[in-house]
């Protein structure tokens, strides 16, 4: 059973031996965190954390693969190292002015692999705090055979945490990109990052394009008893808890009512976030709602690619008839990836 149709986490720590790091508590640090920032100064800070990375540090994942009329194509994503996030905010609040905190856990509640073993996941949350500004918390999770299990989670978990106050938020925005793949499965080529996500576009005013309000719209009509507001991780209480709520709650527009139920009950088994206690369950639904998120802004550039018509297509072979009946991850990546797959590699640009 994949963590997107069924178990609850079920969490238990890692001793202190184990290869946990856990950041000094902010109260025993002496750093005159009274010092208030001014209005003024919280927004400036704002606006500098938001600005996109140095196109010198952006590398390039491979995500997806496929193989057809005898060449390998693969679908890149940009990404920062998690350096280039601890050195932005080294120059723009100080190493003395923001501390990170981990905890590790594990579970063994997952199927992996088409003989369905069981294998445990390294789940491991980051209290981010910048001071200032407040606390903002994000899990990272990963397969417990990778040998470099922990350390990719605690990266997650910290640029996961750094996208909540702004930083590197803008990488969400993209939607992949396909390129061909050499013998080794890596890039011949990158694409050439569009001027909104460099630091001159982003000064000038440039910003990535909305998801499509019809489509939009179309998601959240049906049921939808939200309050029409689309996500925002302004949030910035230092109540790590109650923020997480805020979010998941938030997410709900942009989901639509049947993704987001059904996110809730297959993570969480629970019908309203406010019912979550952990904040490691919560952490992990507003994950997965994120990347529910960023599956329909794929979807929306695909669909603006290839047309309708494969697309009713796909959904007519999963037994669907719209996408307002999508409420799981699997099947929406199901959607995605074959609607990618039909988009003509000469149009495929961002």
């Amino acid at each position: 059973m994949s963590p997107v149709n069924g178990h609850a986490n079920n969490s238990a720590n890692i001793p202190n031996t184990a290869a946990q790091q856990v950041a000094p508590p902010t109260s025993d640090i002496n750093i005159p965190i009274a010092l208030a920032l001014t209005a003024t100064k919280v927004k400036e800070l704002i606006a500098n954390l938001e600005v996109p990375f140095h196109p010198s540090v952006i590398e390039w994942r491979v995500t997806n693969t496929s193989k057809g009329g005898g060449s390998r194509r693969g679908q890149v994503l940009p990404y920062a190292d998690q350096r280039a996030y601890t050195d932005r905010l080294n120059t723009l609040v100080t190493p003395a002015g923001w501390t990170r905190r981990y905890t590790i856990h594990t579970s063994a509640n997952f199927e992996r692999g088409k003989d369905q073993r069981i294998v445990a996941k390294v789940l491991v949350t980051c209290e981010l705090t910048i001071f200032g500004l407040g606390l903002h918390s994000a899990t990272g999770e990963e397969w417990a055979d990778d040998d470099n299990a922990a350390t990719a989670a605690e990266a997650q978990s910290f640029k996961r945490a750094c996208s909540c106050f702004g930083l590197g938020r803008y990488l969400y925005h993209f939607s992949g990109t396909w390129v061909d793949l050499d013998d080794r499965k890596r890039p011949k080529t990158i694409p050439k990052l569009p001027e909104w996500s460099t630091p001159e576009g982003w000064r000038r005013g440039l910003r990535p394009y909305a998801e499509s309000a019809s489509r939009r719209s179309e998601r959240t009509t049906v049921g939808n008893d939200g309050d029409g507001d689309g996500p925002d991780s302004s949030n910035r209480g230092s109540d790590p808890g109650a923020s997480s709520v805020r979010e998941i709650e938030q997410m709900e527009p942009a989901l639509g009512k049947r993704m987001y139920r059904g996110l809730l009950k297959a993570v969480a088994r629970a019908w309203n976030p406010k019912d979550i206690r952990e904040t490691e369950v919560q952490q992990k639904v507003l994950a997965h709602m994120q990347a529910a998120e960023r599956g329909f802004r794929r979807l929306d550039t695909a669909l603006d690619r290839v047309g309708p018509e494969p697309l009713t297509q796909i959904l007519r072979a999963l037994n669907l008839q719209s996408l307002t009946q999508v409420d799981d991850l699997q099947t929406l990546h199901q959607i995605v990836l074959a609607l990618e797959v039909a988009a003509p590699a000469d149009r495929a640009t961002h």
